[in-house]
């Protein structure tokens, strides 16, 4: 099975000013997602950026392939997470676990 993944920056926390920069990001909201046939499954999480190194790119001007880069670069393990993802697509599918009724009711 190999399900299809979409990355999603979902909203940027940012500081209104630092180091004369305006809209500086510190934390990224972000979701992986997955489909395979009709079955999903996700991930929600969020991953500290550290204060922006030489050149600054203004808010406006970001990009969610530039930022999606950000949080692979500060510990978002992208293959890891697409796994989890995966599994929970596969637990749906086949679910290796289960509560049944109890026996006395």
């Amino acid at each position: 099975m190999s399900a299809v993944f979409t990355w999603t920056v979902t909203a940027m926390d940012c500081y209104t000013q630092e180091d004369g920069h305006n809209n500086v990001v510190f934390t990224v909201h972000w979701t992986c997602s997955g489909v395979f046939a009709d079955t999903y499954g996700s991930v929600y999480s969020t991953c500290s950026v550290p204060a922006p190194e030489g050149s600054f790119t203004p808010y406006a001007s970001l990009t969610q392939d530039q930022v999606l880069g950000w949080i692979y670069a500060n510990g978002v393990d992208k293959d890891a997470t697409q796994a989890a993802v995966e599994q929970q697509i596969q637990e749906k599918i086949a679910p290796t676990v289960q509560t049944p009724p109890l026996p006395w009711a």
